[in-house]
């Protein structure tokens, strides 16, 4: 998990760019020694948060009565780097399941000022810059992933998968147009659904290469946006419904490849920690999973951590993220705590 692309036959496949160039060159690594370490008093727990399961919020609790282990990676040949910090993991608020919040979350998650729009702007831009770097069969593989994730073959994939999507743009321009040619084909008597997949899938741009992914994740739902979000959903018997987005308020899901992109464009892990319901059937014990997201090029600065919760999820990704606060706190013995990252 944490890979930035994978390829259609499920083995992970990492972005293999170059040494970092331009504002990478050179990186000063943060310090552990520089972080300040914060005890917490517990003023706002885990019962607080709705959504969750009884064994969900008592593995949580315990997560942030006891803390997690964080060692940075680059420790043993980083002087600076060499030492670990324990983090008490608290809920940061809820976000609104607007498409945007991955990156809302990650805004508040890094307590920053940048907003979600223009993180958003600065993944995109991150993703562009490495896919320039790649050799022609590493954006070959890319470009392969891309169309697994958001323009997959339909003639397979049903044992996983009870619904399928495919996603397409539109030109927030071209939507007058597109309708007009939707309502020829209704005059000749074809269904409304079928006339708008045939009408879309020939004239909108499908989501199946790094260009069309960086327009894709451009998306906010604003109405400054370039494109709409037309989604196609199929079963194994055919097409199920066409989302055609008409307010253009579809904004694009973060997924693992934008997480890498933040990851990278702040020179910090970043882990997505998931905790599982009973309809996930596992054990309490093993209910939460911590998902880390590595960046491409050295670690400068601690990590920042989403939550998703598990209750119901698809496995599918593109689900709802929540942020965590991060608190450093006093150290501890690794036996001690409730999680070696």
């Amino acid at each position: 998990m944490g890979k930035l692309l994978y390829d259609s036959s499920g083995g992970g496949e990492s972005f293999k760019t170059p040494p970092p160039t331009g504002h990478w060159r050179d990186p000063q690594v943060t310090s552990v020694d520089s972080i300040e370490v914060v005890d917490v008093v517990d003023q706002v727990t885990w019962e607080n948060v709705s959504g969750l399961q009884d064994q969900q919020r008592r593995h949580l609790q315990r997560i942030h009565q006891k803390g997690v282990l964080w060692k940075h990676p680059d420790g043993e040949s980083s002087p600076a780097a060499a030492k670990s910090v324990v983090f008490r993991l608290s809920h940061g608020g809820d976000v609104d399941p607007d498409g945007n919040c991955l990156f809302t979350a990650s805004k508040k998650a890094m307590r920053c000022e940048i907003d979600a729009r223009e993180l958003r702007r600065r993944t995109v831009k991150r993703f562009l810059e490495d896919l320039g770097s790649l050799s022609s069969v590493e954006r070959e593989s890319a470009n392969d992933a891309i169309k697994h994730m958001y323009s997959p073959d339909l003639r397979s994939g049903w044992g996983i998968h009870v619904i399928q999507e495919v996603k397409l743009l539109a030109r927030k321009e071209d939507r007058e147009g597109l309708d007009a040619a939707v309502g020829e084909l209704l005059d000749l008597g074809m269904q409304r659904e079928m006339a708008a997949e045939s009408i879309y899938k020939e004239r909108c741009i499908a989501v199946d290469d790094g260009s069309s992914w960086a327009k894709y994740m451009s998306i906010s739902g604003s109405p400054d946006d370039e494109y709409d979000i037309i989604s196609l959903q199929y079963t194994e018997e055919g097409l199920l419904t066409v989302d055609e987005n008409r307010e253009g308020h579809a904004a694009a899901f973060g997924d693992d490849i934008a997480i890498e992109c933040l990851a990278t464009e702040f020179k910090r892990e970043i882990f997505v920690v998931q905790a599982h319901g009973s309809d996930a059937m596992v054990d309490e014990e093993n209910c939460v999973f911590f998902l880390p997201h590595r960046p491409r090029g050295r670690i400068c600065e601690p990590p920042f951590f989403l939550f998703m919760k598990g209750t119901g999820w698809s496995g599918a990704g593109a689900d709802h993220y929540e942020p965590l606060i991060a608190h450093p706190s006093s150290a501890v013995s690794q036996e001690k705590v409730a999680w070696v990252l």
